[in-house]
């Protein structure tokens, strides 16, 4: 079944007729994550509704905003805001404005309460505002009512349900009468993300979630083309996937006592809060040289990160060298390094994330340069006819990609 809807989605791509300039101005938006997708899975030769997408469209890649986590890039991408900025500046964080509270993704409570979005402005608030519907499927902060501003349709997040449902609520969506359908969507699948945790990135069982994926993409554009709905699709990723080993671990208590202060995080990298009194242990346990991973204070990144001076960020950061973690033997014997991880530098080439677009406004058979996901905001802001608020993205870096 999953051949046969490939082969149909292929057909219908070939079938997609040329619209005009006036139907090309007013087709749909739609912005898709796949969540860990790393560029190079475009290259594997098991994505054929992806790269038929990126030859008829345009194909680049982004880099991911620091730090290269789910939540922080997912704001990132629709509000073309760093993490510094927007707020976001982790999965899991505190905020002084917020005491007694931990964000979690897992809370529900903190995940719904605007406060914590409130420091951007996600493009289908903008949308909302300009008199267009919006309809976003788990996107991160889609479940929060920001600055007073919902989209038209929504859904809570529920990891279980399968890709080919996802799409299909969509299209369910994009199926009500043209005075209610929804002018912007975002879609989001997390399995390749979860089968990069567990199996690494260059595991049979990735590149399966990979396949699945790409055939969630086709039933998407198949179900478009049944509709005769033309849209400008974007499809991208929060961030890439590196491969860790048991033999690449930092072990933190080798570094600093266990109890010198509160840690929200280990990992890629890890945060820490000292206890009152204990500042200076532990910033001269951590503010200094370390053999697989880099320490800063708050307010002392380097520039290139633009992170570091939100109230939201901790008084320490430390970042482990690609392919390495920060954890415990406690915490390891709970849950063993192996598999794959991000938050790493967004430089490194491993935490690369896919971008291609195909549409009526979008140029046939362009390569793309690397581009900062800040700049897919204002393409797609563009591209809605919505004039974009305040941003750290640029439209010229991937001007190239519009056809008008």
């Amino acid at each position: 079944m999953r051949h046969l809807l490939t082969l149909v989605a292929s057909a219908l791509l070939l079938a997609v007729p040329v619209v005009s300039a006036q139907a090309a101005e007013k087709a749909l938006v739609i912005l898709v994550s796949m969540d860990g997708f790393r560029a190079d899975y475009l290259d594997r030769g098991i994505t054929p509704n992806l790269s038929r997408l990126a030859a008829e469209g345009a194909r680049g890649t982004v880099r991911p905003s620091f730090p290269s986590k789910t939540f922080p890039n997912h704001y990132s991408l629709v509000t073309g805001l760093r993490p510094d900025r927007h707020g976001i500046v982790d999965n899991t964080m505190r905020d002084p404005a917020i005491p007694g509270v931990v964000f979690k993704m897992s809370d529900k409570a903190a995940v719904t309460d605007p406060r914590w979005w409130n420091d951007g402005t996600p493009l289908w608030v903008s949308a909302e505002r300009a008199g267009l519907k919006s309809a976003t499927l788990f996107w991160p902060g889609s479940e929060a009512d920001i600055q007073g501003v919902r989209p038209s349709y929504w859904r809570p997040f529920d990891q279980s349900l399968p890709p080919e449902a996802r799409v299909d609520q969509v299209l369910a969506w994009l199926d009500l009468p043209q005075a209610e359908r929804p002018a912007f969507v975002t879609l989001y699948f997390d399995e390749t993300d979860t089968a990069g945790h567990h199996h690494g990135p260059d595991s049979a069982l990735l590149n399966a979630a990979v396949t699945r994926t790409d055939a969630a993409i086709g039933r998407l554009v198949a179900g478009l083309a049944a509709r005769g709905l033309a849209a400008n699709l974007v499809i991208t990723a929060d961030h890439g996937m590196a491969a860790t080993s048991p033999e690449r671990a930092i072990y933190l208590e080798d570094i600093v006592a266990p109890d010198a202060g509160e840690r929200l995080g280990m990992g890629a990298f890890m945060t820490m809060t000292p206890a009152p009194g204990r500042e200076a242990e532990v910033e001269k346990a951590l503010l200094k040289r370390h053999k697989h991973m880099t320490c800063w204070a708050r307010g002392k990144f380097p520039a290139r990160l633009h992170y570091g001076h939100h109230r939201r960020v901790p008084p320490i950061f430390c970042l482990a060298q690609t392919g390495w973690e920060i954890t415990t033997r406690d915490w390891v014997a709970k849950r063993p390094i192996g598999g794959g991880n991000h938050g790493f530098d967004p430089h490194a080439p491993e935490m690369t994330a896919v971008f291609v677009a195909h549409g009526p406004r979008i140029r046939r058979g362009v390569k793309l340069r690397t581009a900062d996901n800040v700049d897919v905001y204002p393409l797609l802001a563009h591209l809605l006819g919505v004039a974009p608020e305040e941003t750290d993205g640029a439209l010229s870096r991937l001007q190239r990609a519009l056809d008008r």
